[in-house]
């Protein structure tokens, strides 16, 4: 599916959604089931996953500082979100927050929580569309959002107050995994594109597959491509034994290795079509804004290093690191 753009929107398996149907399901009421997973699963409706603030370090998640402060039987948010993936969407019906509930003197990881808030709720204000390399990435969207005295029912809130790196933990990691198999198909087809453009374009009297240092790039994009593919496969598997926790360097491994070999793939297979390879005659140059901007998505590359060299030292040490 990963080989085309429309594969993800053609099954129902887009971003945020699966990780969003995985959270209605995991940690959802029946109630919240029957009114956003259905729909979701019936591909009626699209959400969004508001995490990302402008105005703190939203790499270390611990900094999410957007307010929810319970009154009554209502929570009231203020604050603004951005970078609000597929909040653009006119399909768009339901947004899950990140907010934090607890004050600065507890556990840094028990002061946040995830609440469900409809997208048509008052106060809920689209301050513009984030753009991506100069693209608004329509129809989808990447949205600033800012909430005033938005109120949200209490029994929207998720699992309970503290508990949103808990909710985090199950839903970030399959979704990461999901981007990574479409990185990886992206530069499948970006592999074909460059062998079919160096077999059938000829220059200084050769096939330019004949040329430079083409024998060896292909073999390299050939080989990180399957290296890639065997991560991501051990990943998944490591994920599906049903401990995120365990799971979690893994997904840090390959969300890091995916869209860094998916970026270099594209990016040959750009050169090797000269200037076509910038244009709208091919795909590549999409392909290569998306899994560069993977690199950011869901935690950027040095994030992730950092997560798999602290579990690497742990073997190492007594000492917590």
């Amino acid at each position: 599916m990963g080989k085309t753009p429309l594969g993800a929107e053609v099954f129902n398996c887009s971003a945020p959604d699966t990780g969003n149907m995985e959270v209605f399901e995991k940690y959802g009421s029946d109630e919240m089931k029957e009114q956003w997973l259905k729909p979701l699963l019936n591909g009626d409706i699209r959400s969004a996953y508001l995490m990302t603030e402008p105005d703190v370090a939203s790499s270390d998640a611990t900094n999410i500082s957007m307010p929810c402060v319970r009154d009554g039987d209502e929570y009231v948010l203020n604050g603004d979100k951005y970078w609000s993936s597929g909040a653009g969407d006119p399909r768009c019906k339901v947004y899950i927050v990140m907010v934090k509930t607890g004050d600065d003197d507890g556990p840094r990881h028990q002061q946040h929580s995830m609440i469900v808030v409809p997208a048509d709720t008052p106060g809920i204000e689209t301050v513009r569309p984030m753009m991506v390399y100069g693209q608004d990435d329509a129809p989808h969207g990447h949205m600033h959002m800012r909430f005033t005295n938005v109120r949200v029912p209490a029994k929207n809130m998720l699992l309970g107050e503290g508990r949103g790196f808990e909710i985090a933990q199950g839903r970030l990691g399959p979704g990461r995994i999901h981007h990574c198999m479409r990185a990886i198909g992206q530069a499948e087809a970006a592999l074909t594109r460059f062998c079919k453009r160096a077999l059938d374009r000829e220059a200084f009297g050769k096939q330019i597959a004949h040329l430079g240092a083409n024998y060896d790039i292909i073999a390299n994009c050939r080989m990180e491509i399957e290296q890639a593919r065997l991560l991501c496969l051990k990943t998944a598997w490591i994920m599906d034994q049903g401990d995120a926790r365990a799971a979690a360097p893994w997904v840090s491994m390959i969300k890091t290795v995916a869209p860094n070999v998916a970026t270099r793939v594209i990016d040959e297979a750009i050169q090797v079509h000269g200037g076509s390879g910038i244009s709208q005659d091919t795909p590549l140059a999409t392909a290569w804004t998306q899994v560069r901007t993977l690199r950011f998505a869901d935690g950027p590359d040095a994030v992730h290093r950092r997560q798999v060299a602290r579990q690497e030292l742990r073997k190492y040490t007594q000492q917590k690191v």
